[in-house]
């Protein structure tokens, strides 16, 4: 059979290098207890080496060419089930049992990896851990600390409710076609107690909003939502700009305006 075609609507680049697809395998640490959930599992480089040291594994796989050789291929492992469906629309819950947590691991299509976090975010009730492929760009600003560039909507996001941790990089080498950018994998472990945030919902439109005009001070991004005044109540000074601010401060910014 020959080999899969990356289709570039989908954004597919696909791991082909054995050392790497080791190197995640060793990161992410397999256990006979756990129920993993793959996605974008492409060709099924990490499939094959997964699937059978787990107890549960589902694949969830937008390209129906792909989601059909996987589902032939792994036909008689009981264990293992494939879903054609696009993840950004999945509920990754619906797989779980009562009390159980699902552990995640993908070599994420960059076209939609930012979109596709917050929505694994959203389901953070349910997910032990994550173990993802990403553009080296997304995981810079996954892991970056107040005052740093890379810092802004996606860092504060994602450090409110996981632990991040970055593992290591991986040229385009690696992949079929490489891409014009280099990679890196990062681990998300979701936090039990989150700081505490009245409006979830709220907190994350004022993050929203302060970086939606980074350039300006939180006296002018979020003059639609607090004034100076209010800012200042909240313990931050209005002048500053929100890169600069932590995530305990936006928690207490949304906690005063909702």
């Amino acid at each position: 059979m020959s080999a899969p075609r990356p289709k570039k609507r989908f954004g597919q680049h696909f791991l082909h290098d054995r050392a790497v697809v080791a190197r995640i395998v060793s990161a992410f640490r397999p256990q006979s207890t756990d129920h993993v959930a793959e996605i974008g599992p492409g060709p099924g480089v990490l499939t094959r080496e997964l699937a059978h040291r787990v107890g549960r594994f589902d694949a969830v796989e937008i390209d129906r060419d792909l989601a059909a050789a996987l589902t032939t291929e792994f036909a008689a492992q009981s264990s293992v089930t494939i879903h054609e469906v696009d993840a950004l629309a999945f509920d990754f819950c619906s797989l779980t049992e009562a009390d159980e947590t699902l552990r995640l691991i993908g070599n994420l299509p960059y076209n939609i990896s930012t979109p596709l976090l917050f929505h694994l975010f959203a389901q953070h009730r349910c997910i032990h851990d994550m173990l993802f492929m990403l553009q080296k760009e997304v995981v810079d600003r996954l892991c970056a600390v107040p005052g740093n560039k890379d810092y802004g909507r996606l860092s504060v996001m994602a450090q409110w409710q996981c632990r991040i941790e970055r593992c290591f990089n991986v040229g385009p080498g690696a992949f079929t076609p490489p891409p014009k950018v280099d990679s890196a994998v990062v681990r998300l472990v979701p936090i039990d107690k989150p700081i505490s945030v009245t409006d979830t919902d709220h907190f994350a439109h004022v993050v929203k909003a302060a970086f939606a005009q980074r350039r300006k001070t939180l006296r002018n991004s979020l003059r639609e939502i607090m004034d100076a005044d209010a800012i200042r109540a909240a313990g931050v000074d209005p002048v500053r700009r929100p890169e600069t601010l932590t995530v305990a401060e936006f928690a207490a910014l949304a906690n005063a305006s909702g």
